[in-house]
Formats: C-alpha cells, sequence, structure tokens
C-alpha cells in the first residue's frame, strides 16, 4: 500500500469539505427534525462529479478511484451521515451494479445520468422475511414471452420511493437452490412498481428507506442485467464495493463525533481547567482516536485490493465490521464526554450516536460480517 496522498486526492477531499459545510451542514438539524429527503442536494452533489465518483468518463462520470470515493462519503459523513449514507448507496449500490454487470447498452442508457444526478439510484436485496437470507426471497420474476412479470416486495431500500432507476434481485428459480436469482433493471413509472412505507427510523432520518412494491410489473427482458440466474453472484460482488462504502461512512460519523468531543473538551472547564486536562477525558480521546485510525487502515487496505482487481471479500468484510462497531463505540463516548450537553439537539454528538448505528446493520448486520471473515479463513 501506498500512504502518499495524491494531489487529486487532496483536491476531491476539499471539494467534498467545502460542499458539506456550505451546502449540508446549515440544514442538518432541521432534515433530521422533518425526515425531508433533500433531493435538491443530489442535483447539486451531481453537478460537481460525486453522483458517479466510479463511472468512467466515457459514461458522464468523474472516472475517479476508490481513494477519492471513500474520502467523499467521510468527508459527506463528518457532517451528516444521512447524506452520505444517500450517497453511498447510490454510487456504490445501483450504479456500480450496471457499472460491472450491465450491457453496453444498458450503461450508456442509465450511467450518464446516474452520475449526473439527474436519476437517483435505488438497490432492491432485502425483503421482509429475508434479510441475510437472500436465497429464499419472495419477489418472482416469471418470464412470459420476451416479458419478466415482478411480483413481490422489497423492504429498507434507501430511495425506495424517491429513486428513479433500481436494480432489483428477483427469485427466478426455487427457493434455496443454486443460481435462483436474477437482476433487473426497473424504472420510476414502469407499470405495477410503488414505493411503499416509508421508515420512520431513530437516525439516518434524512436518508430515505422504504418499500418497494411489484404488482404484476412487466419489463423487458433488455432490462435484464447478465445472466438468468446470475444475480446472486453479482450482488455479493456488489456488496464487496458496499461494505467499504459503509466502512468509510462509519469514518466519517466516528471522526465527526471525535473532532466535536475533542473540542468540547478544549472549550469546557470544570475545577478551573479544561476537561480535556483530567486523565478520564483524555484517556477517552486517545481509545477515540487510535481506534479511528485503524479501522482507516482496514478500510485503505480493503480500497487497494479492489483497485487492483483483487479477492478482498474478507478484507471488506472486516472492515465494514471495525469500522461500524467503532463509529458507535466513538460516538457513544462522544455524548459521554459533552455530558448532559451530549444528550441534547443543541450540539451535534447525539446525532452522530443516532446516526452511527445504522452501520452496524445496514448492508449485512456485524454478525453477518463476522460469518463472512470466518468463512473466508476457513476456506
Amino acid at each position: 500500500m501506498n500512504f502518499e496522498v495524491s494531489e487529486l486526492t487532496q483536491q476531491v477531499t476539499q471539494t467534498a469539505r467545502d460542499f458539506a459545510l456550505q451546502h449540508i451542514k446549515p440544514h442538518v438539524m432541521e432534515w433530521d427534525e422533518t425526515q425531508e429527503f433533500p433531493v435538491e442536494v443530489f442535483k447539486k452533489l451531481g453537478e460537481l462529479g460525486l453522483m458517479g465518483v466510479l463511472v468512467p468518463e466515457e459514461y458522464g462520470g468523474a472516472g475517479l478511484s476508490y481513494y477519492e470515493y471513500i474520502e467523499i462519503i467521510q468527508e459527506i459523513s463528518k457532517v451528516c451521515g444521512s447524506i452520505g449514507l444517500s450517497v453511498a448507496a447510490h454510487n456504490s449500490l445501483c450504479t456500480s451494479h450496471i457499472m460491472l454487470f450491465g450491457n453496453e447498452e444498458q450503461k450508456r442508457k442509465y450511467l450518464p445520468a446516474l452520475a449526473s444526478g439527474e436519476y437517483l439510484g435505488a438497490w432492491g436485496l432485502t425483503e421482509p422475511n429475508t434479510g441475510s437470507d437472500a436465497g429464499n426471497m419472495r419477489t418472482t420474476a416469471t418470464l412470459e414471452g420476451n416479458a419478466w412479470v415482478l411480483n413481490g416486495t422489497k423492504n429498507w431500500i434507501t430511495h425506495g420511493i424517491s429513486g428513479n432507476v433500481a436494480v432489483v434481485i428477483a427469485r427466478t428459480g426455487e427457493p434455496r437452490k443454486s443460481g435462483n436469482c436474477t437482476a433487473f433493471i426497473v424504472e420510476k413509472g414502469t407499470a405495477g412498481f410503488l414505493g411503499g412505507k416509508k421508515e420512520n427510523k431513530l437516525g439516518m432520518r434524512a436518508s430515505e428507506t422504504a418499500e418497494m412494491i411489484f404488482d404484476n410489473c412487466r419489463i423487458s427482458d433488455a432490462q435484464r442485467i447478465g445472466e438468468v440466474g446470475d444475480g446472486f453472484r453479482q450482488a455479493l460482488k456488489v456488496l464487496d464495493g458496499g461494505r467499504i462504502s459503509i466502512a468509510a461512512l462509519s469514518l466519517g460519523i466516528a471522526k465527526g463525533a471525535f473532532e466535536a468531543a475533542l473540542q468540547y473538551s478544549k472549550e469546557r472547564h470544570q475545577f478551573d481547567k479544561p476537561i480535556s486536562s483530567f486523565q478520564g477525558i483524555s484517556f477517552k480521546l486517545a481509545d477515540m482516536a487510535t481506534e479511528i485510525a485503524a479501522a482507516e487502515l482496514l478500510t485503505q487496505q480493503a480500497c487497494d485490493l479492489k483497485m487492483r482487481g483483487e479477492h478482498m471479500t474478507k478484507e471488506a468484510a472486516m472492515a465494514k465490521y471495525y469500522a461500524s462497531e467503532v463509529a458507535v463505540k466513538v460516538a457513544t463516548e462522544a455524548v459521554q464526554i459533552f455530558g448532559g450537553y451530549g444528550y441534547t439537539k443543541d450540539f451535534p454528538v447525539e446525532k452522530f450516536y443516532r446516526d452511527s448505528k445504522l452501520c452496524t446493520i445496514g448492508e449485512g448486520t456485524s454478525e453477518i460480517q463476522k460469518l463472512v471473515i470466518a468463512r473466508e479463513l476457513l476456506k
């Protein structure tokens, strides 16, 4: 691994930081309280190329690497985890799935609109009764002539209502049989494709999480991604990259909480001294900084392997598992350092605290990450 940060990465990082401070920070609590999903922000992000970070320039994207991508997610998430989550889901799930497995016609049709922010992407794998048990999904796709008919419900979908285009994994074979799922692209407005219930969440409240409902939704075979039965294999590859995204999201939240706590500890005085001078507080800060640094190294390792095209399932799972747990721990300690003020909405750490928990659940719980890591170790 090369730890030298390129000039390009520094410039992109600064662009994301400036955008977050100017366009996101003033509205963070307003969006959180009202659960407003600020679509206009994603249009502006698209104008900067941040909605197609990894998309090659020939398809209208920024053509940047995972190194720049994880920095962008971190900088946005240091200000607002909700916006960071939505940017991550758009880039690493929907857009990346089409980029990795779509045919040339599909790439040219959808990637430019996704990269520019004209289209918002969603990705549908999870169902009400099949979270990690995706092989038993109940959403089905049945071939009738040259068309596929989709029926079923997906839930916990980022942009499930507002997404303009969704990549959906549906069962095309028998439950629990190998190769029983296929991926499809479904556009908003297609008959029988509806947004369902929007979730009222603990945290990440400005990021839309909702159901996607398919009721005899008929789409052309041209909307199929790859071969019939290849959907689950594709999804696993997409999730490897998605785990790096969630690790970066976790790092951003952890860094935001840490920086707020560090600054407060210098300003808050007790017994005529800043509380940072007390060992009980300074040792908390030392632990927080060390664990963030360790999580960042794991994330960079996974990123490095991804960029070199090497197998990184274990490393991505490690990064996601550790960084997400660190985010929760750091946010909890930040609230503790703020004391009573940390329990109020007048200071940012209570939101970091609420937002952080999603990182240990989304795109595979910490327990599932341990399962993935163990399987890779025991191969």
